[in-house]
């Protein structure tokens, strides 16, 4: 059986999806078509139900639950790794507050942008750029503060930028969990067999990964831009974890809490299919 595959080029996702791509580990008679493509991107071919397996952010998930389920391996959860809100001069939380910034974001479905309706919920006045694009705009003045995600996190002091707040830190403190990023669905439609198969084949990539750290390394460095080898590994360290292996008790708690949080302020309408694989 073959299935359509979408997952973005950061270093990250490469890092997990190199064994099924160059076809490392047993794939149980799976095969895949892959597509790499900005996270927004995915987000909104998720919502057209494009692909069968893909890569997408915990804020889209709840505008397709009806259609996706999510797998217990392949997530984005932890700590001390959640997006940044940064500007070119110093900008304290109190003025984020009152809604009167032009704000950058990387995506109105991302999960950087839920988690900024949460901690502002007034602030409204926003403007979706791709990711990479964010430190240059804010650097030419174009807009007040950005949200910044991936390994920006690594970059925007050597310019010059400076962090007004760390919001997977006031994810963490609201609510001592891990803060879910993103995760990896595959239609409901598909048979419970091959959805446990795919689970299955994709915890069996990632636990490659880990074990053989160098073998990805050609294929994640040829999606990596302009990184260098230390922020590309900083990079991976930060979103790849155990979460990443098995949600786990706890990874699926994190998920059900930005679920409630999210529902209970309204930013997202309340989940009417299980979130999780059976």
């Amino acid at each position: 059986m073959t299935l359509s595959l979408g997952f973005s080029p950061c270093p990250n996702d490469c890092f997990m999806f190199d064994a099924i791509v160059n076809k490392r580990i047993d794939l149980e008679g799976l095969e895949f078509t892959e597509r790499l493509a900005d996270v927004e991107a995915l987000n909104t071919s998720a919502f057209a139900g494009e692909a069968d397996v893909t890569k997408l952010s915990y804020h889209a998930y709840a505008y397709c639950i009806g259609s996706y389920v999510l797998l217990d391996a392949g997530s984005a959860l932890g700590r001390n790794c959640g997006p940044l809100l940064i500007s070119k001069r110093s900008i304290t939380s109190d003025e984020v507050a009152t809604g009167t910034l032009s704000i950058a974001i990387p995506g109105k479905f991302t999960t950087a942008n839920f988690l900024l309706g949460l901690a502002f919920p007034r602030a409204q006045n926003k403007t979706a750029l791709l990711f990479s694009e964010i430190e240059p705009a804010l650097l030419n003045d174009r807009f007040d503060a950005g949200l910044i995600i991936h390994e920006n996190r690594f970059t925007y002091e050597a310019k010059g930028l400076k962090k007004i707040i760390d919001l997977g830190e006031y994810w963490e403190s609201e609510t001592g969990a891990p803060i879910p990023l993103g995760g990896i669905v595959i239609k409901r439609s598909l048979p419970d067999e091959i959805k446990q198969r795919v689970n299955r084949v994709l915890r069996r990539s990632v636990e490659y990964a880990f074990a053989h750290r160098t073998a990805s390394l050609d294929y994640v460095r040829a999606h990596a831009q302009e990184m260098s080898n230390e922020v590309m590994y900083k990079h991976i360290d930060l979103y790849v974890n155990e979460f990443s292996v098995d949600l786990g008790p706890e990874g699926r708690r994190a998920v059900e809490l930005l679920f409630e949080k999210a529902a209970e302020t309204g930013i997202i309408p309340p989940a009417n299919s299980a979130l999780f694989l059976g």
